[in-house]
């Protein structure tokens, strides 16, 4: 086995350019499907990791209807009220629940204007709790404390001058004007790799109200149940609460009670719906890659009939004969497969850079060995049964016929 495949190998490197055009196929394709999973499991990261909720107990309620190009829950039809935050608090099933506002704030430093959202931070020990929920913590300086005001914590992005939009890093102390009233930032959250904390100005509920006037209105409820054992039962009585208050009936419900995990889990299995359907696509190029093998082991059976017809006449059997084009053929797909993990791998890498950017996350490229092995496996046993055809019809080529050549 060791000879078929150092002279499988020899006339391969003996043909030259051809032996790399034919396996330019399989490059490109097992390239494009590296690259593309490789992507895809980083977009699944990246996206992950802007829900930036850890908690399992924690349910979000958020109200439906017309929504603007704003973070959900806000600007809905019929919004969420302060009441509704105190109700749902005193539900049997439920141990906290946190009303919040985000809004779109106009913002001045360094004599630049940029618009960015705002989260708005309960006045009272509550914010503690909303610490906890969604890890915030801060790098510099501190976080918003009760009877604080006048003052406002920044997402991680703001410390970089290259993503705070100002054209300069904002530091804990210094002066930020947001709706034309003037705020001291007192601390700098530590990086989530989310884009909406990372990116997001936390202000006190009663500053926010005044400079926003959002009145009753609330945008989300962050609400955590008594335990993970009673989530479901939390989520009915959530929903049979709010069906109440807003007076509409089951399958009419014009809010939306969900949990991080259900949320995960939908937007997950859209992107692999995504990752499939890229698969299938990247797929379409390794099929024609095979046929390009299959043609050019075809020809090659008909340029080395004679060197068939030696060999037959020296001992060769059929089966010797078999194995050096069906593995000559393996090897074509073999190396077309490791250039091409080789060259979707840093595809991959630049394209994982690149969302980096765009989202202002940290996910790194995620390399899967089985994976790689099982695309490997796979490239040479497409060009092993690419080859099929043409080994067998040089194996079984009649000796005097082939050397009358």
């Amino acid at each position: 086995m060791k000879d078929y495949f150092v002279l499988s190998f020899k006339n391969l490197k003996k043909r030259g350019i051809r032996s790399w055009l034919t396996l330019l196929g399989i490059l490109i394709g097992i390239a494009a499907v590296v690259s593309l999973i490789s992507l895809g499991n980083a977009l699944k990261d990246s996206v992950n990791a802007q829900f930036g909720v850890e908690s399992t107990e924690l349910l979000s309620v958020q109200a439906g209807g017309l929504n603007n190009l704003g973070p959900p829950g806000s600007g809905a039809v019929n919004a969420l009220q302060r009441g509704d935050v105190d109700a749902i608090s005193n539900l049997d099933s439920v141990d906290i629940a946190i009303g919040r506002n985000i809004e779109s704030l106009k913002m001045e430093f360094n004599d630049v204007l940029i618009f960015s959202f705002s989260g708005s931070i309960p006045d009272d020990d509550l914010k503690k709790d909303l610490y906890e929920f969604q890890e915030m913590e801060a790098e510099r300086g501190r976080m918003i404390e009760t009877g604080d005001s006048g003052v406002v914590v920044l997402g991680g992005n703001f410390a970089d001058k290259d993503k705070s939009g100002f054209g300069k890093a904002v530091e804990a102390g210094d002066k930020i004007v947001i709706n034309s009233k003037e705020f001291r930032v007192i601390g700098i959250m530590k990086k989530r790799g989310s884009f909406f904390l990372d990116s997001i100005v936390l202000i006190q509920d009663k500053d926010l109200e005044e400079i926003a006037d959002i009145g009753e209105d609330i945008d989300i409820i962050a609400v955590k149940a008594k335990s993970k054992e009673t989530m479901d039962i939390a989520k009915e009585d959530i929903e049979k609460l709010l069906r109440k208050r807003r007076d509409v009936k089951i399958g009419e419900e014009d809010f939306e009670v969900s949990t991080p995990e259900a949320s995960l889990a939908a937007v997950n299995q859209v992107l692999m719906g995504i990752q499939i359907f890229i698969v299938i696509i990247a797929s379409i190029s390794i099929l024609v890659g095979a046929i390009g093998i299959t043609n050019t082991m075809a020809t090659s059976v008909l340029e080395r009939k004679r060197d068939i017809g030696i060999m037959k006449a020296i001992g060769a059997r059929n089966e010797d004969i078999f194995w050096q084009f069906f593995i000559e053929a393996g090897l074509l797909g073999l190396i077309g497969g490791l250039l091409g993990i080789v060259g979707g791998l840093g595809a991959g890498y630049l394209g994982v850079n690149v969302l980096n950017d765009f989202l202002g996350t940290q996910t790194s490229i995620n390399i899967d060995f089985v994976f790689l092995f099982l695309v490997l496996s796979g490239s040479f046993l497409v060009g092993s049964v690419s080859g099929i055809l043409p080994a067998m019809r040089a194996a079984n080529l009649n000796p005097v016929e082939a050397l009358r050549g």
